[in-house]
């Protein structure tokens, strides 16, 4: 039995992992933005151990959520499946000045790899729209470009890889990857996507727990069970470390060496 901690649980993927994970007989906290959503997660994942609350696109309350669950003891995955979509119109800021998408989608898994003890594995959810992020991390937070929600979310889900792969090779005695779900009907991906609802969660529990070797790896790209080559330019040790330290000064908040 592992121990697991999903971020972005009261809904979509990370619900269906969770569940998933319960009913292969793991334990599961969950994550919630604020308390009401909190009391509905726990509601619609019946066998939770408890959830953790804090709006990610919030330095402050993403620094909580790591403290919530260092208090909780250790864990033997975190899925960082927290996110949201490509259809911002505009440049929505945050209460640290960055915009939502950057804050939610790259910068609260950087804070809370960095802050919540290390686990054995880690897995971070991306997109196939990361095949079209800006490899040139220049102006990570869009005060010189004109606003593109579409290429903003690209954008951060070629960060999460980046992340996956920097955490891999710093942090040799964890499993760190990354996957792309589909794009799937979920509330972030619309009704009308095409790919497979029933395979977009498996993946992210597969690496969580499963004892396969084909599951512990690291530093790799997943898609639906099977390894899938990710946009080269992750394999950048140099981008990795350029974005690392945007993250830090974004935040304050260094990366463990």
């Amino acid at each position: 039995m592992s121990r697991i901690f999903v971020t972005g649980s009261a809904d979509g993927l990370g619900k269906m992992a969770a569940q998933l994970l319960i009913d292969q007989g793991h334990q599961v906290v969950l994550h919630a933005r604020n308390k009401m959503r909190a009391q509905e997660a726990l509601a619609a994942v019946p066998g939770a151990e408890t959830v953790a609350v804090g709006d990610v696109t919030s330095i402050a309350q993403t620094r909580d959520v790591a403290e919530q669950v260092n208090q909780l003891g250790s864990f033997d995955a975190v899925i960082h499946n927290v996110g949201v979509g490509y259809r911002e119109p505009r440049r929505i800021q945050t209460e640290d000045g960055l915009p939502h998408v950057f804050a939610i989608n790259t910068l609260a898994p950087y804070l809370l790899t960095a802050l919540i003890h290390r686990p054995k594995r880690l897995i971070y959810l991306s997109s196939g729209l990361h095949r079209s992020g800006d490899i040139s991390l220049e102006d990570l937070s869009w005060e010189r470009r004109p606003w593109q929600g579409a290429a903003a979310y690209s954008d951060t889900k070629l960060h999460d890889i980046s992340l996956a792969f920097a955490v891999a090779r710093r942090w040799p005695e964890v499993l760190s990857n990354a996957l792309e779900p589909g794009w799937v009907p979920t509330k972030m991906g619309g009704p009308g996507a095409p790919d497979d609802l029933d395979a977009a969660h498996r993946t992210q529990v597969w690496l969580a727990v499963s004892n396969d070797a084909a599951a512990r790896v690291s530093g790799r790209y997943f898609y639906h069970l099977r390894p899938r080559s990710p946009h080269p330019a992750v394999f950048d040790v140099e981008r990795q470390e350029k974005l690392l330290d945007a993250c830090y000064r974004f935040s304050g908040v260094r990366l463990p060496a």
